[in-house]
């Protein structure tokens, strides 16, 4: 056992010396959505969908912003046949499935300490300092109870998924300092500017969200420590390009494997695909990608394309960058539109090793 975390696997080839060289070594790369869906029964979908026919902002992937009736006009209630709830039931138990099965890949591939790269959706930050690309190397990831709890009358799915996220109170988990602290050094020896955070200090106002706590809560079996990479994807001006974010990734990487400890890591993509409108291209052209450990090709999505929750696929690009070395063992991709008009959302699924 090394001083960087217990249970660390020893492996690496004798130098001259005879001396062995250890160095971390990534194991694993997930990439999951992390939708309220999935903290929702397929029965339950249909509670979301009916905030969908209020809302006045839909992102579209050809940059445009429209209302849900400007988008019903265009799309004449094509998706009517399967907004239904035997098909979110469908849908649900696929989902469930891939989750399932990313979880038990972990479990397998034993890893040491887990990078989770998300968004934070001024959770823990806000406008007042909402870094492009951030590192947290604090001593524990503590979350925050999510506002929707604080409203005057919650949704009726507003426990569930806040659960699901473990963003219903206030909850502590074990980070990995050391091996932070390493990646930061390395990130910053690859050219990458990375800003950082090294603690919650009042969790009751602010500390981290769903995109790290459902990661936690729903793919771990056992307790692994974790390095969260905060991703700006939501709020421009400082959003980075799908290019930066795949130089970031490498550097990553790189960064990684410069650690002196015999650390096995994981690297999870919390986050996307489209949405609030599914754009069933979009994605497929992301999992292709993907699949193929090809992150170079996802460079040129256009920035159009990445507004919204749909920005939440730089985290998978970002990720791609880390993983290219990988081979894709399985992914699963769902397309939820719960309203015929098509909004909802693309999850994807899938693991690489």
């Amino acid at each position: 056992m090394n001083g960087l975390g217990g249970g660390a696997r020893k492996r690496g080839a004798a130098p001259v010396s005879g001396e062995r060289v250890y160095v971390a070594e990534i194991v694993i790369g997930v990439g999951t959505s992390h939708t309220p869906l999935l903290s929702l029964d397929g029965d339950e979908w249909q509670s979301r969908a009916s905030d969908d026919f209020r809302s006045k902002n839909l992102n579209l992937s050809d940059g445009r912003w429209v209302t849900y009736d400007e988008l019903d006009s265009e799309v004449g209630g094509r998706y009517a046949d399967i907004a239904v709830p035997a098909v979110f039931r469908e849908k649900s138990d696929r989902s469930q499935a891939a989750l399932d099965r990313i979880a038990d890949d972990i479990e397998a591939a034993a890893p040491d300490v887990m990078i989770i790269v998300g968004d934070d959706q001024e959770e823990l930050y806000s406008k007042a300092n909402m870094p492009a690309v951030a590192l947290y190397y604090g001593d524990e990831i503590v979350t925050h109870e999510h506002e929707l709890l604080s409203l005057s009358s919650p949704p009726s799915w507003a426990a569930k998924v806040t659960q699901g996220w473990a963003v219903d109170a206030i909850h502590r988990f074990p980070a990995h300092r050391e091996f932070a602290l390493e990646l930061i050094d390395g990130l910053l020896a690859n050219d990458v500017d990375i800003a950082v955070c090294g603690e919650v200090e009042d969790p009751t106002k602010a500390g981290f969200g769903h995109a790290y706590g459902f990661v936690i809560k729903r793919l771990m079996k056992a307790s692994i420590p974790v390095v969260p990479i905060l991703l700006n994807t939501y709020y421009p001006p400082n959003v980075l390009t799908p290019a930066r974010c795949v130089a970031v990734g490498r550097a990553l990487r790189k960064a990684v494997e410069a650690s002196p400890s015999d650390l096995r890591v994981a690297i999870v993509a919390s986050g996307g695909l489209s949405h609030f409108v599914v754009d069933e291209e979009l994605d497929e052209q992301v999992m292709d990608a993907m699949r193929r450990s090809a992150p170079s090709e996802l460079e040129t999505i256009p920035r159009a394309a990445l507004n919204a929750g749909s920005s939440e696929i730089l985290n998978w690009v970002l990720t791609a960058g880390a993983i290219e070395h990988l081979s894709c063992q399985w992914s699963e991709y769902v397309p939820v539109q719960r309203t015929p008009a098509g909004t909802g959302v693309g999850m994807g699924f899938a693991v690489w090793r």
